[in-house]
């Protein structure tokens, strides 16, 4: 049970209903608005609208998998776990080129993919229900991939505590002898420190996913990162100061270092 009384299965159904009336709200809001150009078109249907059914589609694959967890030991629940990420591999895999569009920040077919009018026989094959004035032929795939980044990390997390906790525990459980410590940094300051041990060779000599440390990340401090692609390309993209967080970790040790041990 959580603080609340409800448990986690019973918060995301919650979710899901909450996710579901603000896109109801979303769809009769857009039914009556006109967009002042293409441009507005394309953020409306690449940026807002996925962020909307991102969330309703995570909460329902996070639902599905609390639902069905087997019964039985740590084995088995490894093995359930790893079903599930191949199967979201799967995905990834046979949407490869959509894929890499996306994870590169690429925008050259933008007006193509997220204007409507559009037609994919690919996603007219796929379980897709939406309107023609309400879809376009990659808004809803854009969705899809980044429910499942979403809920890849979630797995990792999960199969990163399996052996540091009795599985008759709430996953949600601390599973800390002592209370998790509290990241007061920012959200993107963790993307920076993340993606530096990663390319530094840190942990595991680099070999190791990014989304097996962020997974790490949200289990030691019990919080979540959103977006940590689109955050190392806003590190990326700074103009002064590229690495403001690593910069700031040095200065800090220098000045420790100088009052403390001079």
């Amino acid at each position: 049970m959580t603080l609340n009384g409800s448990t986690p299965t019973e918060q995301y159904r919650s979710s899901i209903m909450i996710c579901k009336k603000a896109m109801t709200k979303l769809k009769r809001y857009i039914s009556t608005y006109a967009f002042a150009d293409t441009a507005e078109e394309i953020h409306f249907f690449k940026e807002v609208k996925p962020l909307f059914y991102s969330k309703y589609i995570y909460f329902i694959n996070v639902y599905n998998y609390l639902m069905q967890l087997p019964a039985g030991g740590e084995d088995a629940l490894r093995s359930y776990i790893n079903f599930q990420l191949t199967d979201l591999q799967r995905f990834f895999d046979s949407n490869k080129a959509f894929y890499q569009y996306y994870r590169s920040g690429s925008t050259q077919m933008d007006a193509v993919y997220f204007t409507r009018g559009g037609f994919d026989v690919q996603m007219e094959l796929e379980d897709f229900e939406e309107d023609e004035q309400y879809s376009t032929s990659h808004d809803y795939k854009l969705s899809k991939i980044i429910a499942n980044e979403k809920f890849q990390d979630y797995l990792n997390l999960e199969l990163a505590r399996i052996g540091n906790c009795d599985l008759h525990q709430s996953p949600h459980q601390q599973l800390f002898p002592f209370e998790h410590p509290q990241w007061t940094a920012s959200q993107t300051d963790a993307v920076e420190l993340l993606y530096s041990i990663k390319t530094s060779g840190a942990v595991n000599h680099g070999n190791i996913d990014i989304s097996e440390l962020v997974g790490i990340f949200e289990f030691v401090f019990q919080t979540e990162l959103h977006e940590t692609y689109h955050k190392l390309l806003d590190i990326s993209r700074r103009k002064k100061d590229t690495f403001i967080f690593l910069n700031r970790l040095r200065n800090s040790f220098e000045h420790f270092i100088n009052d403390k041990l001079a």
